[in-house]
């Protein structure tokens, strides 16, 4: 998927340390170049790898992770500068001076054990300062017990009873009822079909204008907050973002915000592309189901927070991570893996919801559409929540880019089922159809937003379907009984004539860039417009050819990408797209792209969220802004409603991304109609 706004200063980059000085490495940088790097460090590198190079959401840059393979791939500083200069920051990459990236380089360097001199280290001199099977000074910094590979037990507080009457016990029937239940916000995309659409009408595109806020409920993880909360008998459920090797799952009053439990869960050492984000959490019989970043599948009760029961779905030493909302039908939870960066296989899973044991697990590449044996390490991960079609037994989801992303050389084929929506026997696990959006991707062109249901009329009679909103820039409609493409609408961003390309040495510059069209960003359907609303952007992108080899654990892109900037396309598009034709029915634009979600409601109004903090509402209809509030931090993660008390309530979380850069915060913010 994504952006692949690296989350790494290096791809888990060792360098050879802890050796006696005697022989040591000349010195290829100054005291004073380290010492400035350390400033630039810590503004721009320590979120995901530390304050003391220990790893957390990016991996350790030093100790036994960091010395084990720049004698196989970076065996000079050159090598090491040329790919942190390209791919770093993780949110901007090539966005700091050549300077800056010498010093941070340099400060690198003297954290293990590497010896400053009198000379500077430039972009220019790098390729001379050899690193691989050299002799250093031992390393006197960052023990290797900072290291941690087992996390402590969760600890719970519980700060007070639920609300009275409030039985957060949601049955299959509360489930498979979801749609029509006006008061509540049951799962991830409101009910099966992930239309993110309520019956709810108290707030409408006449009164939204009086809304106002009544709640901040601050989580205290300040870091790219992507959540949807679940809300059962005013009772919300919200998980946070991983800060320090740790995130929180709480349950608060949806009226107040005031916490009633919270859990805080330690993680061991992942490796992850994007923010060190979870996008939710799963409630049901009882208990609440979260996947966490160390590929853990995690049950606690509802009512106090307590631990019941966590299963390992995948390894994170090979790359995979979980980031998703689960989905429960008929006692099952299930879930899918991110990890397309990595030289791993893609999967959706069903584990039983109330022991853990899992039932069945379908793999995302085929074989036959692969050349070799690459399919073994071919991607097609499924980043987002699964839609579920009861009357037809399906579970429908759609999946990511195939491995390495951008570089198709040693996979050639179909590279079948990745950048595809994708049907499952919802018992068994079997292979029911697929549609595929992108063949043979090798422009990021992922499909990661998830599958919404609805029907669209076909020849004067309706027809079930499924929609998503593709990376690629086109809303894909598909007949879910078959999976064959019914429409796919007109472009909702912009699409350069080469867009097709393949990357090359000296660079192409295209659009839709790899961030999209539409990221994992959900977007909603109303049933009243026949509209589906799309979160799009604009990011014109330049792609050129890096060659790696595959090694086990670490990033594989195939290629690089960076923005470009400045003066070039960089903005975003609220769409409305008539599923029924195809055609845009209304565009939005803003000044920076957008990624978060969409929410529209039987009140004819549909909410969206910007990196700038503004949180809007239009019109669903027209397209016409009827409201916003600023929130400081970027509104980047999926609106939701419901009804406490005979009041309809509008809530979202501030805390930004990422990805794009958006301000950072900690916040649900919670509004209601003034008086």
């Amino acid at each position: 998927m994504n952006r692949r706004l690296l989350f790494f200063f290096a791809l888990a980059l060792p360098i050879a340390v802890a050796i006696p000085a005697a022989g040591a490495a000349s010195g290829g940088f100054t005291s004073a170049q380290a010492t400035s790097g350390a400033s630039t460090y810590a503004a721009q590198c320590s979120q995901c790898h530390g304050a003391q190079l220990q790893g957390g959401a990016g991996p350790a840059l030093s100790g036994t992770s960091f010395r084990s393979s720049i004698n196989a791939s970076y065996t000079t500083a050159g090598k090491l500068y040329n790919f942190t200069k390209k791919q770093m920051p993780a949110n901007s990459p090539g966005s700091l001076s050549a300077t800056q990236y010498a010093n941070v380089v340099a400060f690198v360097l003297s954290r293990n054990g590497y010896p400053a001199g009198s000379t500077a280290l430039t972009a220019q001199n790098a390729a001379a300062l050899q690193l691989a099977g050299v002799r250093v000074a031992a390393q006197t910094t960052t023990p290797s017990n900072v290291e941690i590979q087992r996390a402590s037990p969760p600890t719970t507080h519980v700060f007070s009873a639920l609300p009275s009457g409030a039985n957060v016990t949601i049955s299959d029937d509360m489930l498979a009822g979801a749609a029509n239940d006006a008061n509540d916000w049951l799962m991830g995309g409101e009910a099966y079909s992930n239309d993110r659409y309520s019956t709810l009408n108290q707030i409408t595109s006449d009164n939204v204008a009086s809304l106002t806020p009544v709640a901040f409920a601050q989580t205290g993880m300040t870091a790219s907050f992507e959540d949807t909360p679940v809300v059962v008998n005013g009772v919300m459920y919200v998980s946070t973002p991983v800060v320090n090797g740790k995130m929180k799952v709480l349950a608060l009053n949806a009226v107040t915000g005031a916490r009633i439990w919270e859990t805080t869960y330690n993680l061991t050492p992942f490796k992850i592309c994007c923010g060190p984000v979870n996008r939710g959490v799963a409630v049901a019989y009882g208990n609440v189901y979260v996947l966490t970043l160390d590929d853990y599948l995690v049950a606690f009760d509802a009512t106090n927070g307590s631990l019941k029961w966590q299963t390992k779905v995948a390894d994170p030493n090979v790359g995979y991570s979980e980031t998703m909302t689960p989905t429960v039908y008929n006692g099952s939870v299930i879930i899918g893996s991110a990890g397309g960066e990595w030289a791993i296989r893609g999967f959706v899973a069903s584990y039983d919801a109330r022991t853990g044991k899992q039932r069945w697990r379908w793999w995302s590449t085929d074989p036959a559409s692969f050349s070799g044996d690459s399919w073994k390490s071919g991607g097609g991960m499924t980043w987002t929540t699964p839609a579920i079609d009861p009357k037809l037994g399906l579970v429908i989801f759609s999946t990511g880019n195939p491995n390495p992303d951008l570089s198709g050389i040693h996979r050639t084929g179909d590279n079948r089922y990745t950048d595809s929506i994708v049907a499952l026997d919802l018992n068994t696990g079997k292979l029911k159809w697929y549609y595929q959006e992108v063949k043979h991707d090798v422009w990021d062109y992922d499909a990661v937003s998830p599958v919404v249901l609805f029907d669209v009329t076909v020849n004067g009679a309706p027809v079930p379907a499924a929609g998503e909103a593709g990376k690629v820039g086109w809303f894909f409609i598909v007949d879910r009984r078959t999976g064959a493409l019914i429409r796919k609408s007109d472009p909702y961003v912009l699409m350069s004539k080469n867009m097709f390309s393949t990357p090359t040495k000296t660079g192409v510059e295209m659009l839709p860039g790899a961030n999209g069209g539409a990221e994992w960003s959900p977007a909603a359907w109303s049933p009243k417009t026949h509209f589906a609303y799309v979160l799009g952007m604009d990011q014109l992108m330049n792609f050129t050819t890096q060659p790696e080899k595959n090694e086990p654990g670490q990033l594989r892109l195939g290629s690089a990408f960076t923005n470009v900037k400045p003066g070039a396309v960089q903005d975003g598009r609220f769409v409305a797209i008539d599923t029924e034709t195809g055609k845009i029915a209304w565009t939005v634009m803003t000044d920076q792209p957008l990624i978060g979600g969409a929410l529209v409601t039987a009140g004819n109004v549909t909410f969206m969220g910007e990196g700038n903090g503004d949180f809007d509402a239009f019109d669903a209809t027209t397209g016409k802004k009827l409201w916003s509030y600023h929130l400081g931090a970027g509104v980047n993660a999926p609106p939701v409603t419901y009804m406490v008390g005979g009041q309809q309530y509008v809530a979202v979380a501030a805390g930004g991304n990422f990805q794009l850069d958006y301000p950072l915060g900690d916040a649900i913010a919670i509004f209601k109609l003034g008086k």
